[in-house]
């Protein structure tokens, strides 16, 4: 349950990182990050490579979030709730582990790029040029 909660998570910031690529022109509002205030720990080295899986992978799941979203929406009960999310969840694990990451790198990932803003335009533009 853990490792589905932390990759949901993954795929809510995906859906924003993604969403932010592609309205960055377009949204002159600085958005107002959550995380901001805490104290940010030391960012780990993630190769290039791993950044672009990272964000290739991202925009997989960027696109099933939205999708599982919304038959979450549509979900009658509880049971059917959780039912659409593992479905949801398999599916993404499926996409990371396709990229070549496993779910805790992508995770870590995702993590670190919230704290650093450098690294998140990296992954940025990656994902803009893919």
């Amino acid at each position: 349950m853990q490792r589905m909660t932390a990759l949901f998570s993954a795929a809510l910031l995906a859906t924003g990182l993604m969403t932010a690529t592609a309205h960055a022109q377009q949204d002159q509002e600085p958005a107002q990050d959550p995380m901001a205030t805490q104290q940010a720990a030391p960012a780990q080295d993630f190769s290039d490579d791993q950044l672009q899986q990272f964000a290739d992978a991202s925009q997989e799941i960027a696109v099933i979030s939205q999708e599982y979203t919304q038959r979450l929406q549509e979900a009658e009960d509880e049971s059917a709730q959780q039912e659409v999310r593992t479905e949801a969840n398999d599916r993404m694990i499926e996409v990371v582990e396709d990229s070549g990451l496993d779910v805790d790198t992508f995770n870590a990932i995702g993590q670190s790029i919230q704290q650093d803003p450098e690294m998140m335009q990296r992954v940025q533009e990656m994902a803009s040029q893919s």
